[in-house]
């Protein structure tokens, strides 16, 4: 009895080992099959995401104080006295240094001896005027009564006139040498080198002893920054991208001698002065940052990144889906979109997210319930048109082999992955503008000038934002979309219109053999 069991065990054991060797195979055949599968005709997708999309520009400068000043001596003269060094804090009106004096105080005590002489000789002067002036009336009266000859009368008018020219040389000789003793003066009180400003040394360039020669220019002694809890930036924009930088956006940059540090700064001024180097042209852009912590230095280069837009919370879809296009004897080159009832083309999404960017547009107005009321009724009655239109242009399509979005004027497959040619654009965006305009006439007639102007500044960004042709993935059959194109930070970007989180969206496609 116990001798058939030892003969059967064996066999069950080798039954299921081979059980096992044959799921294991069917597993590995099913997997190896699948994988096949997709690799021919497969696609690689990239999945519609929901995140932010930060748009930022970067640029590199230094920085530097705000208000700079240099300080520099009008005379010439040997250096006495130097009372401040590199990094002192200032007062406006403090002696930075002094210059020898003695020259021009000896020049002030021979200019006050030459006034002295030129009052002596005034009064001189008054004197000889005063005889010459009595001699002329006797001989004047003796001349009327006949008693004197004519010509001792011409010669004492002569002398007063002679007299009186003295006088008023005299005269002018005092307020030259004044004038000139008064710019002594001056030079005097300028052999004390005082702080124009309040602010700290920057940088000191003269030594006690040194003689400072003041000929042609005047020589730099000092230079102080004014105000060093208050800097700026200068970034140098290159000109593709200075159309984006607008006067007080956020700066975020860092410098290599705080690498763990990450400061903040406003754009304050975009400058016109172009600068061109080696063929590359860039812009001026200061920057001004609060430095009320001294940690920042003057001189230091910083890496910056303006912040020229940051949009939350939206739909955004990889690059490289948006640059695909497929082969011209790929079968997705002949997809034509859906039409009504089949997933592309409702009336709420033709435009590639027309409705959408209107409706985001209006929520930064501050309508009052009127004005929103009108607006969602306009809205109501432009998607019924389209949607309308839309069903006209599928069926059409039936017969042309083309379907058109907004009533006209653009096919897809017309030029380039279904964009249309640059002069067809135009004229859609003309024929939009205006049908916009009267579709909306009640609407922005009920607005006030703030948010007319705001309004007409969003419907114009709506007709200029591009679009682009994608190839999403319904229920595992690719599909053609519409889809209006935002901010992109270089890695994705912003879409809208006939799309969805989570959609997936076709980057390229697998050839037969490739995982």
């Amino acid at each position: 009895m116990t001798q058939p069991r030892r003969r059967n065990a064996l066999p069950l054991r080798q039954v299921g080992i081979v059980l096992a060797v044959i799921v294991i195979a069917g597993l590995g055949w099913k997997y190896w099959s699948g994988r096949n599968a997709a690799a021919d005709g497969g696609y690689r997708t990239e999945a519609v995401q929901r995140g932010d999309i930060r748009v930022a520009i970067s640029a590199t400068g230094t920085l530097s104080a705000i208000s700079t000043v240099t300080v520099g001596s009008q005379i010439s003269g040997q250096v006495t006295d130097v009372r401040v060094d590199f990094n002192s804090p200032v007062k406006k009106g403090d002696i930075l240094a002094t210059i020898d004096p003695s020259t021009y105080e000896a020049q002030i005590e021979q200019g006050a001896a030459q006034i002295a002489s030129a009052q002596a000789q005034l009064r001189q002067a008054q004197a000889s005027l005063r005889n010459a002036s009595l001699d002329y009336q006797r001989k004047a009266d003796l001349g009327r009564q006949q008693l004197v000859a004519k010509s001792d009368v011409d010669q004492a008018r002569a002398a007063l006139e002679q007299a009186q020219a003295q006088v008023n040389s005299a005269q002018a000789q005092i307020r030259q040498q004044t004038a000139s003793t008064q710019t002594t003066r001056v030079n005097l009180q300028r052999t004390v080198i005082r702080s124009p400003v309040d602010g700290v040394v920057l940088t000191r360039k003269i030594e006690p002893g040194q003689t400072v020669a003041a000929s042609l220019q005047a020589p730099e002694l000092f230079t102080i920054a004014e105000d060093l809890s208050k800097m700026q930036i200068e970034l140098l924009v290159d000109e593709s991208d200075i159309g984006q930088v607008k006067v007080g956006q956020s700066v975020g940059f860092t410098a290599d001698a705080f690498p763990d540090r990450q400061f903040k700064g406003t754009v304050e001024q975009v400058r016109l002065a172009a600068a061109t180097n080696n063929n590359v042209v860039t812009y001026p852009v200061v920057v001004t940052v609060d430095n009320s912590d001294g940690t920042l230095l003057p001189g230091l280069t910083v890496n910056a990144e303006i912040e020229v837009s940051k949009k939350p919370n939206v739909l955004k879809l990889a690059n490289a889906a948006l640059r695909f296009k497929p082969s011209d004897t790929s079968p997705l080159s002949q997809l034509q979109p859906q039409g009504p009832g089949q997933g592309g083309g409702q009336g709420g999404r033709a435009g590639g997210g027309m409705a959408e960017g209107l409706r985001a547009a209006v929520a930064d107005l501050g309508l009052t319930p009127q004005q929103q009321a009108v607006f969602d009724k306009t809205l109501e009655e432009m998607q019924q048109r389209q949607a309308q239109r839309a069903a006209q242009a599928g069926q059409q399509g039936g017969q042309q082999g083309g379907s058109r979005l907004f009533g006209g004027g653009m096919r897809f497959g017309g030029s380039g992955n279904g964009a249309p040619d640059a002069s067809m654009q135009a004229q859609m965006r003309a024929r939009m503008r205006e049908r916009m305009n009267q579709q909306f006439a009640a609407f922005r007639a009920s607005l006030d000038d703030g948010q007319r102007a705001r309004w007409d500044a969003a419907l114009e960004e709506q007709l200029n934002a591009k679009r682009v042709t994608i190839y999403k993935l319904v229920d595992g059959k690719p599909q053609l979309a519409m889809v209006r194109l935002g901010a992109s930070d270089g890695t994705a970007t912003e879409v809208s219109g006939n799309i969805r989180e989570g959609d997936e969206v076709i980057s390229g496609e697998r050839s037969a053999g490739t995982p």
